[in-house]
């Protein structure tokens, strides 16, 4: 979701520095160390593994009231362009989100952009045991569509999502949202208004049993 239906991790950035100065703890290399990662890693990373469970909740959920009051009168602007477009095309093609991002963003994303009827699945950071880069969440969330994960495409627009999504055994788009590179996707494009996009996916195909393209 974060990056790729909404453009948030600017917002989020600022959040987290606003949080983290609150606390008077040094945000440091904050871009690094917050992309792709469940909000309990984030919070442990800057308050020590040792932090107790129930404050690394608090911290988290705090960070997470203050980005949606920021973006809450700006999400429509921030939505990924060409995202609505691309999803009102995909006709009745299954689709679902996996994202580390907590339900509440979720929900407050998919609720207040008018997105929740496009999508069959919504698989959390909390349903998993293991986050991005793990590929629990891609696996559960073609579970849930009822689709194998080599029959599905994911789009990511961070490395550890990346990582998961090729652990989990699917074909990758990176949305390139931010200035990085990404490595290991089949196609590379800034947004949903890319050309090439619909092209690529024209030509895929599903695979069989035995994970090799039928022709």
């Amino acid at each position: 979701m974060d990056g790729v239906v909404v453009d948030s991790m600017p917002v989020h950035q600022v959040a987290w520095q606003k949080y983290l100065e609150s606390l008077g703890v040094d945000p440091g290399d904050l871009a690094g160390r917050m992309h792709g990662r469940r909000n309990d890693e984030i919070v442990m990373d800057f308050l020590g593994e040792t932090a107790d469970l129930t404050e690394v909740e608090e911290h988290g959920a705090a960070k997470e009231r203050l980005y949606r009051e920021m973006m809450r009168e700006i999400l429509t602007d921030q939505l990924v362009p060409g995202i609505i477009p691309f999803l009102e095309q995909a006709g009745g093609v299954p689709m679902a989100i996996a994202s580390n991002a907590e339900r509440p963003n979720i929900d407050f994303v998919l609720d207040g952009a008018g997105l929740r009827k496009y999508f069959r699945a919504i698989v959390d950071g909390a349903e998993v045991a293991r986050p991005k880069p793990a590929p629990d969440i891609y696996i559960r969330a073609a579970k849930d569509l009822g689709v194998a994960p080599g029959n599905c495409i994911v789009f990511e627009d961070s490395p550890v999502g990346i990582t998961a999504a090729r652990e989990a055994g699917t074909r990758v788009v990176g949305i390139q949202t931010h200035s990085e590179q990404l490595s290991g996707v089949e196609i590379q494009v800034k947004d949903f208004r890319d050309p090439r996009l619909r092209a690529w996916i024209a030509q895929q195909e599903p695979t069989d049993k035995t994970g090799v393209l039928r022709a």
